[in-house]
């Protein structure tokens, strides 16, 4: 069984700002989320193994960050309204009908004259790493500002906000967006989780980067990251995951943090492990070892079982498991979404993990 260890900090309490508790006691059924984001076209060669560069044919699909939960979210039972720009023709129509076969809410998205952001995926494999390719400049969704969004009226019925570190990457008008929205569900009291989601080859200039993310975790209830991340951004020497969940919280004054924790022994053999720090302790899972399928997705899969676990008004010995199950499900399922029942993960998360056929 992936249990959960948890870790007592002893002889030293963490002043902290009284701001509501995330809503452990409220039932999960009652959870209204909202995900906003940029959804692209995703291109990947179909022949495994193949090189951009030498690609015949390619398989399509649609994904991003904020989309990929909100999916996920969406397999797990929960209502979710997802809020983009999309181009105004048939690849946009596309785009919308593919988040509604998976049961997300797309009545705000909004359509314009232009075009969708583009990414192209390189699977890596033993010694060889995946590659990237983005081609998102001037999207629809990156050319609309604050003032295209209606904060006040899109977040009336949220319980929680989904959001990532991304959006900011694509431009001043998304970066602006993204903080008028923080900016608004704080003063309606709806929950906020930030994944922050550090793309190098997004962020034009680092110290950009690193102003907007000061800023906005002084929004959050829910932080979402790894160490790597709190090196480049925010300035933290080397340290380990359990340190630096301490150092964070007390920087920025959170109680809730969720981290994960990747050992690469290749591309195609990666050791998994989840981090939780709840008001004082820290919670971690057993480590994982997966046989990687498909890499990309996988963080978003660990932030919406994390979610998951909190709307469900689970104990934290139980939320980070599941959480990480989650996330090392999704090394083993082709494609950015992760559509696991909670019975899938639930049986990961117990151990489960030989690979047994289920007759």
């Amino acid at each position: 069984m992936l249990l959960s260890k948890k870790i007592s900090l002893h002889k030293k309490k963490y002043p902290y700002k009284k701001r509501s508790v995330l809503i452990i006691s409220i039932s999960w059924n009652s959870m209204r989320v909202l995900t906003f984001g940029e959804i692209m076209l995703r291109l990947t060669p179909s022949k495994r193994g193949e090189l951009l560069r030498n690609c015949g044919n390619m398989e399509v699909n649609f994904a991003g960050s904020e989309s990929n939960v909100a999916t996920s979210l969406a397999a797990l039972g929960h209502e979710v309204s997802f809020v983009t720009v999309l181009p105004k023709n048939d690849i946009g129509l596309a785009c919308k009908r593919s988040l509604n076969s998976h049961g997300i809410d797309t009545s705000k998205v909004q359509f314009a004259d232009g075009r969708l952001g583009t990414y192209f995926i390189e699977a890596g494999s033993s010694i060889r790493p995946s590659k990237v390719v983005y081609d998102r400049e001037y999207s629809v969704f990156s050319l609309a500002g604050p003032e295209a969004f209606d904060w006040p009226t899109i977040l009336e019925d949220k319980d929680w906000i989904f959001v990532s570190g991304i959006t900011a990457a694509l431009s001043k008008n998304s970066a602006n967006s993204l903080l008028s929205l923080l900016a608004s569900a704080r003063k309606v009291n709806t929950k906020i989780a930030f994944d922050m989601n550090y793309r190098r080859t997004l962020w034009k200039n680092v110290k950009n980067a690193k102003t907007f993310f000061q800023d906005a975790i002084k929004y959050v209830d829910l932080l979402f990251g790894n160490i790597g991340l709190l090196e480049d951004l925010l300035d933290f020497k080397k340290q380990q995951t359990k340190t630096a969940l301490i150092t964070i919280a007390e920087r920025f004054d959170l109680q809730q943090i969720c981290f994960t924790d990747r050992k690469h022994h290749s591309a195609s053999l990666n050791e998994l492990q989840g981090f939780f720090y709840s008001e004082g302790e820290i919670y971690q899972s057993s480590p994982i070892t997966v046989d990687i399928t498909d890499r990309f997705g996988t963080g978003d899969a660990f932030a919406a079982g994390c979610l998951h676990g909190f709307f469900k008004n689970w104990p934290p010995e139980k939320i980070i498991p599941f959480g990480s199950a989650a996330f090392a499900l999704k090394h083993t399922i082709a494609g950015d979404q992760h559509l696991s029942s909670e019975r899938d993960i639930l049986a990961i998360s117990e151990g489960n993990t030989t690979g047994h056929v289920l007759r």
